[in-house]
């Protein structure tokens, strides 16, 4: 949707970053109250509550008739969605064995990815035949059914009790927990491990690996949807198969020191190799995505490093950054864009060179090498609770 939100609303490559990171500032804030939340209501409520949230963003932000109440749109569709993930990660704590946990990490990101990858190339053609606003309103009406179904099949604990009611000074708890998070400089590394692969991914997959491809290789947007889709699919396959794997060799630190090296010297070629053919951008793109995957181990390995007491935090904190990444590195390519666009203008929408892009993707080379470098001074948990 890149060139009709810009045309639409007369937008820089900056605004429409920021539109689109608008996304990820509730997302990233939210995950805090969101576990004090799941533990007092359960998942089941709480997830038919956001869908309900992010349906009714979508439908805003779809009839949005000004930049500013799609900010709006934007933002309850974060919010919602903000749930997801975390919710996911409790019931599988509840409903499996702790052994299990950094593959039920990965399989929740699969189907992540998979829905992911249903925003490219589906969503470029539903977009091509429909135009965007009936398009985000039919995916709000889609998140009602989701919230329908959510409200009938998920239950939160194989026990008929199904949340944990808890006193008001578990409030207090979690944020003494949150305090004693933060003050952790093991949980902010593993932190910004983690963000160093999804902030590339979020930013690249999720809004300017599009009209990239669709400027170095010439095609319409489909078409560039659908090669963008294979970082996304990357990504579905790996997050499970690293997950799988740390559990199967007992450990954590050397995935992910491999896994950030890959993603990083992959990054870099996307950057600075301007000869690649279509097929080994796509292949490119593909192993970028499978690489990054491994940051779902980021979760176990944070759990494993901190008291049991603190593992909500811990998680709230690790998807907090891995999501904020997004946010933060969005707008800064748009911004950068910006920098060096020539002032050529097609239908309303600013256009950008192919050499534009790859300057600003220089920012997602450093943003991996530094999370490759930080994966070094990890401690090795081999899968094993150490506090």
């Amino acid at each position: 949707m890149v060139p009709d939100l810009m045309a639409e609303f007369a937008v820089s490559g900056a605004v429409l970053g920021q539109l689109s990171a608008l996304y990820f500032y509730p997302y990233a804030v939210m995950q805090l109250p969101i576990g004090a939340l799941l533990d007092r209501y359960g998942a089941r409520l709480m997830l038919t509550i956001a869908l309900l949230l992010a349906a009714a963003g979508s439908v805003v932000f779809g009839t949005a008739n000004s930049v500013n109440t799609a900010y709006v749109g934007r933002f309850m569709v974060g919010a919602g969605s903000a749930v997801g993930f975390i919710a996911s990660m409790a019931l599988a704590a509840k409903w499996f064995h702790a052994r299990h946990f950094a593959l039920l990490t990965g399989l929740a990101m699969f189907f992540a990815m998979v829905c992911g990858i249903a925003g490219q190339a589906p969503l470029a053609f539903a977009v091509e035949a429909f135009g965007w606003r009936q398009t985000m309103v039919w995916a709000g009406m889609f998140a009602v059914t989701l919230a329908g179904l959510t409200a009938l099949i998920v239950r939160n604990s194989p026990t008929p009790d199904t949340a944990s009611h808890a006193s008001d000074n578990r409030w207090a708890e979690i944020w003494s927990g949150f305090r004693e998070t933060m003050a952790r400089n093991e949980i902010w590394r593993v932190a910004i491990v983690a963000m160093s692969m999804s902030g590339p991914m979020l930013a690249l997959g999720g809004l300017w690996g599009v009209p990239f491809l669709a400027s170095a290789y010439e095609l319409d947007r489909p078409a560039s949807a659908f090669y963008t889709s294979f970082s996304l699919l990357g990504w579905a396959i790996g997050a499970p198969f690293f997950g799988w794997l740390s559990d199967r060799i007992g450990s954590r630190k050397l995935p992910l020191v491999f896994g950030t090296g890959l993603n990083a010297g992959l990054i870099a070629i996307i950057a600075f190799m301007p000869g690649l053919t279509l097929t080994l951008m796509a292949a490119v793109f593909f192993l970028s995505g499978f690489t990054g995957g491994c940051m779902v181990i980021s979760f176990a390995l944070g759990r494993e490093v901190s008291a049991k007491r603190l593992h909500g935090s811990v998680s709230g904190l690790i998807n907090g950054m891995t999501v904020g990444a997004g946010a933060v590195l969005q707008p800064i390519i748009g911004w950068l864009l910006d920098l060096r666009w020539d002032g050529t203008m097609l239908a309303g929408a600013r256009v950008y060179q192919t050499g534009d892009y790859r300057f600003a993707f220089l920012c997602f080379v450093a943003w991996a090498g530094a999370g490759f470098v930080v994966s070094l001074t990890l401690r090795e948990t081999n899968c094993r609770q150490m506090v």
